[in-house]
Parts: C-alpha cells; sequence; structure tokens
C-alpha cells in the first residue's frame, strides 16, 4: 500500500488549472489504470493541507466530455469523474467519499461500511465554514457534453469542519489517514478506470487504501 507525505500550506484561492503558487510545494503523483483499461489517458494528483483543510488537485488527458449530469449529489460516478475517499481513523469503518465532476458538481457523502454493506448519506447543514471550494478547467474544448478536448482538472478544498464526525480531525504534524483516489472515465461507451491505491472490484476496498502522512 502507497504511502504519501502530505506537506502543509496556508490558504488560498482555487483556480481549477493548479497554476496557484502553493501547488509548487508538492510534486505531482501518478494513479494507476485498473483491469481493463481501454483508454490511452493518464490521471495524477497533488494533495496540500492547511489550518483549516485539505486541499486536492485532479487532473487527467481525455478527448471528449463525457457528462450530462446538472445537479450536485448526481450519481457522478456514471459519467467522467475524480473521486477522493479519506478514512482518517481505520479503528472505525466510516469514511468519507468526495467525487466532482468536468461541469464542477460535486457529490460529498459519508460513509459507513460494516462488512461490505455500505451506503453514503448525504451532509446535513452543507454551508458556511462546512461547504467544499472547488474550480474545474476543461482543456483544448468546450464545457459541453460530448466535446472534444484535450483533457480536464479540477481543485478541491474539503474543510475539516465537514469532516465531522469523523475521528483524527484535524490532522497535525505525524498525522495519518488512511486514502485514496479514483477516475473514471467513460469515453465512447468504453470505460477506463484507475486508482492510487491498488485495490480489488470496489473502490470500497477500504482496508487495502493507501496512508496520508502530514508533514
Amino acid at each position: 500500500m502507497p504511502n504519501l507525505t502530505v506537506k502543509a500550506t496556508q490558504d488560498f484561492e482555487l483556480t481549477g488549472d493548479g497554476s496557484a503558487d502553493a501547488w509548487k510545494l508538492t510534486e505531482w503523483t501518478d494513479l494507476n489504470k485498473r483491469v481493463g483499461a481501454s483508454h490511452a489517458y493518464t490521471a495524477q494528483f497533488k494533495t496540500l493541507y492547511s489550518d483549516t483543510g485539505i486541499y486536492f488537485l485532479l487532473d487527467g488527458t481525455d478527448s471528449q466530455l463525457t457528462a450530462t449530469l446538472e445537479n450536485d449529489f448526481d450519481d457522478l460516478y456514471n459519467e467522467d469523474v475524480f473521486e477522493v475517499f479519506l478514512w482518517t481513523d481505520d479503528s472505525i469503518p466510516i469514511y468519507f467519499e468526495y467525487e466532482i465532476s468536468p461541469f464542477n458538481k460535486e457529490l460529498p457523502i459519508l460513509i459507513p461500511n460494516f462488512g461490505g454493506k455500505f451506503y453514503g448519506w448525504r451532509p446535513w447543514h452543507y454551508d458556511g465554514p462546512r461547504k467544499t471550494r472547488t474550480s474545474v478547467r476543461i482543456k483544448g474544448g468546450k464545457a459541453e457534453s460530448g466535446a472534444q478536448i484535450k483533457g480536464w482538472s479540477a481543485e478541491v478544498f474539503i474543510p475539516y469542519k465537514l469532516l465531522i464526525p469523523l475521528q483524527n480531525v484535524p490532522p497535525k504534524s505525524g498525522t495519518e489517514w488512511r486514502a485514496n483516489l479514483y477516475r473514471i472515465d467513460y469515453d465512447r461507451k468504453m470505460m477506463t478506470q484507475w486508482d492510487w491505491a491498488r485495490v480489488g472490484p470496489s473502490f470500497h476496498d477500504f482496508r487495502n487504501y493507501g496512508t496520508f502522512v502530514f508533514e
């Protein structure tokens, strides 16, 4: 299982393309294609943390935008998407799942997973300091369903207040969280999936997640 050191930063504004100076503090980490990949695209990510939350920069090459869903909390995993899973305390089988689409639609849910039986719960009072900040950029084309593009990227800030009641939050220097990141692409009725930590058939194989170590 992979380990990744998460470096500290001051809070910063999101642009969707990773142009903020803070992203220079850390390097790209590649996602791995899963069995049955149909496309030659690539996927990578960066992550940083501040006193108020954790940041992700997600980037992938692409040739066609497969996205039609226009609402937050839709089933975004059925179209092009990046996903982040955060298991902050590995003594309790409950973790946070976050998905973001090329249309900047999101799906944040808390997952209790007991014996492989899991179902997501939506956040309550999802506003103010509990609300994420996000920004998405489409590369080489329009933000339209079916558009020919060269890729897309997303930046996400997940505030620690949103992760309540998960334990071991907020992190401090030396804190460890289990985590995984994924991408799914559905171009031309074919699907390619990526993961950071290698898991089985389900993205919810949380016992095999990697580890974030906070610097």
